[in-house]
């Protein structure tokens, strides 16, 4: 970062005596109101730099088959995001870890095929830059020009040379075609119209081949720029350039920084967009795909099949013989068996459990709720059962409900059933958390895109035998979130039931909001990014459990 300070100081140096006596300041101001003024002209140039990245996209895609085109205009545009707010040009490596990261992509085809196509890039521009100005560039550029034009050529050729050998072994991946070659060049003409409109609104029109030397020096220029979007050095050469042809200093200086602003404007805003789509992001899935996999066929059902419940327990000998006394024997006319997961407890929930009624499954150690929701559903899908209730333990919610809660499922209309505490009756929750609650909540139903959805994180759910057994839960800290989207990603059947909630009268929650959100919040994005192909295939239906 030092190092692009001192570059970008010399640059402002050099611009500074170059100036003389001329305004820039004002030249810059009386161009932004010219073009704002006028903004079908701009609007325009905008459009052909647009179309020119979406030429690059189509070459990219051309040569790499497996890679579709919104992938590949991610990519260019990350990369180019990249290179406006990093130094050392480090944007470059974004377009391929934006491949690697959002698709099914090999390592090998992907950096093969944009280390052609890039160098192919560099070769081109500096050939267009002597091309349009013969006499100019040389004598701007010296011997460099000539040095990163056999570069570019010497990488571009290494370039295919790899993607031969890997098309002879067989992989996903083609030689640049004349029509890419084409596209390439094509896309530097098009960007060279942002600074043709520019110096046109500033009262000096340049012709085709000078607007794309300006365009041509400063691309050569910002390959080896130091500071973050070649701020400075892309200023220091366009002026340059722009004063060769004849342009006063302060008009130079001044289309050379209202073009480098339009670009970096279209650099940051299209280059935020496309961090995040198309989908997945750059980051991977941040919410569940609008397309999800078809439901899961049920299977059929004993007549004398039971309802299992289980209850997770850590520590709650004050309540859980209550909650096991209020549950009835039968659900909708079927037994209700009682399973009851000590989670290491430190007092005797497990023996009141015990005398209770319920079978008592112990962890030995405490090792979190999910953990222990997890054996609880293995241990109920044992059972053969015709529905599966999880409860909690610490008497919030009302044990009479369960009819209501395993309803769905036995009906057949749902796999997984919520109790929502908010579409009932809540009789008393603390204040500061009603309101963790709902936002947590609407968090969820962002992150499932289910407008239905009404309480993210109850402690009342029943499953369908299907859901239990295919059920996975990351993280063993909690269960509430990754379990809904893992339930929904696999296509099951998602539905709501009003119940009745009331605060706890005894013990004390595990949940505080910072570990509770340092926890949960990696594990939702491992949820959601799980044995899910990058490029957007939802995973297999029904995967084995963990």
């Amino acid at each position: 970062m030092a190092v692009g300070l001192l570059v970008l100081a010399l640059a402002v140096g050099y611009l500074v005596r170059g100036l003389g006596d001329a305004d820039p300041v004002g030249e810059v101001a009386e161009l932004v109101r010219a073009m704002l003024a006028d903004p079908a002209g701009p609007a325009l140039a905008i459009g052909c730099y647009a179309l020119a990245f979406a030429l690059r996209s189509w070459a990219w895609c051309a040569v790499l088959p497996g890679l579709r085109f919104g992938q590949s205009w991610a990519a260019l545009h990350v990369s180019l995001l990249g290179n406006h707010v990093l130094p050392l040009r480090l944007g470059e490596v974004l377009r391929v870890t934006s491949v690697l990261r959002r698709t099914e992509l090999s390592r090998g085809p992907v950096l093969a095929s944009a280390v052609t196509l890039r160098a192919g890039d560099l070769a081109a521009v500096v050939v267009l830059a002597l091309l349009a100005a013969p006499a100019l560039v040389p004598r701007l550029i010296g011997g460099w020009g000539w040095l990163l034009a056999a570069a570019g050529l010497c990488v571009a050729g290494g370039g295919v040379a790899w993607s031969w050998r890997l098309v002879r072994r067989g992989a996903a991946l083609r030689l640049p075609s004349p029509w890419v070659v084409l596209a390439v060049v094509a896309a530097w003409g098009l960007e060279s119209v942002v600074i043709w409109e520019v110096a046109r609104i500033a009262g000096f029109p340049l012709s085709a081949s000078e607007a794309l030397a300006v365009t041509s020096v400063t691309i050569v220029v910002q390959t080896v720029a130091v500071t973050p979007g070649g701020f400075g050095s892309y200023e220091a050469a366009a002026t340059a350039v722009l004063g060769a042809i004849g342009v006063p200093a302060g008009a130079a200086f001044g289309t050379a920084l209202v073009t480098h602003v339009v670009k970096t404007v279209y650099a940051l805003a299209v280059g935020a967009v496309a961090l995040f789509a198309p989908a997945p992001s750059y980051w991977g899935w941040l919410r569940l795909p609008r397309r999800l996999p078809a439901r899961p066929a049920r299977e059929p059902v004993a007549d004398d099949a039971p309802v299992v419940a289980f209850l997770p327990v850590h520590n709650e000998a004050a309540s859980i013989g209550r909650v096991l006394a209020r549950l009835p024997e039968r659900v909708a006319g079927r037994p209700l068996a009682v399973v009851a997961v000590d989670d290491g407890s430190a007092d005797d929930s497990a023996a009141r459990a015990a005398e209770a009624g319920a079978t008592v499954v112990a962890h030995g150690v405490n090792r979190g709720l999910g953990a222990a929701v997890r054996t609880g559903l293995a241990d109920a899908v044992a059972h053969r059962p015709a529905a599966v209730v999880y409860l909690d333990a610490d008497g919030e919610y009302f044990p009479e409900d369960i009819d209501s809660v395993a309803g769905p499922v036995l009906a057949g209309t749902a796999d997984y059933v919520v109790g929502s505490r908010f579409a009932g009756e809540i009789r008393r929750m603390l204040p500061h958390r009603r309101a963790g609650n709902r936002v947590l909540t609407v968090w969820v139903r962002w992150l499932t895109r289910r407008r239905d959805l009404t309480d993210g994180q109850s402690g009342y759910r029943a499953f369908s035998p299907e859901a239990a057994a295919a059920a996975e839960i990351v993280h063993d800290y909690n269960y509430a979130q990754v379990l809904t989207l893992d339930l929904l990603a696999k296509g099951f059947a998602y539905a709501e039931v009003p119940i009745r909630y009331t605060f706890r009268d005894t013990g004390t929650s595990f949940v505080k909001l910072g570990r509770y959100l340092r926890r949960v919040v990696p594990a939702v994005h491992r949820e959601l990014n799980a044995d899910r192909p990058r490029g957007g295939l939802l995973r297999a239906q029904g995967s084995a459990a963990r």
